[in-house]
């Protein structure tokens, strides 16, 4: 079996993964580098979202092709992660965010074109994605069971809310998303819910909120 890992801001690398190839995967949709190694007997194809050195703003990744690589690549399930805002003040800083469910509206990709790998009238793989949880349940279960195996405290549902780059999200903006049910915001994860979605890759995403959005508490946080 093959894992697929994707993480955001302040991931590049990983430090447990004995990388054996730096492959470059071609896709419909432009070209990935993946790395590609082995963990605890399984081979691991990753994918740093930003680029190796944070090449690319939110709006600037290319969503489609980096989970076309991943099903290129065969991988069985995605693990992703993201650094978040967080909007229910009642979250610690810091505290994982498995989440269970996503607010992503819009359906766009970054550069405001239809969140889909299905573009062609008369595709005979088109249609309407109908989901009803974004995210895997049973790679959600693996992943709690896994967090308090290790002892951690985390929070083990919240939804996800996609908001859109390079800017950041205004107060009037955030209250909206709070009475919504929102409890963590970030800019990438969106669209690689729904493209897995499409591809019938299971999916689940771990949230790690580095400050509260904007308004949430009455002072900025130090990376506001």
């Amino acid at each position: 079996m093959r894992v697929g890992i994707i993480t955001g801001t302040g991931t590049y690398e990983l430090p447990f993964l004995e990388v054996a190839e730096r492959r470059r995967v071609v896709t419909p949709f432009g070209e990935v580098t993946v790395n590609i190694g082995e963990h605890a007997g399984k081979e691991v194809a990753h994918i740093p979202r930003h680029g190796p050195r944070h090449e690319y703003l939110p709006h600037q990744i290319n969503h489609r092709a980096n989970i076309w690589a991943m099903r290129e690549m065969g991988v069985k399930f995605v693990f992703a992660t993201t650094v978040c805002g967080v909007v229910d003040p009642n979250v610690p800083l810091g505290r994982p965010i498995l989440f269970d469910d996503l607010f992503f509206p819009e359906n766009r990709l970054g550069d405001g074109s239809p969140c889909t790998f299905f573009l062609q009238p008369a595709d005979p793989r088109r249609g309407h994605y109908i989901f009803s949880r974004p995210f895997s349940q049973s790679l959600r279960e693996r992943i709690g069971a896994t967090l308090e195996a290790l002892g951690l405290e985390y929070e083990p549902e919240g939804v996800y809310g996609h908001v859109f780059s390079p800017r950041f999200s205004s107060r009037a903006e955030v209250r909206l998303l709070s009475m919504l049910g929102v409890k963590a915001i970030s800019q990438t994860a969106g669209p690689e819910a729904v493209l897995c979605g499409e591809l019938e890759i299971p999916y689940a995403l771990l949230g790690f909120g580095v400050d509260y959005a904007n308004g949430v508490v009455p002072e900025p946080t130090p990376f506001a």
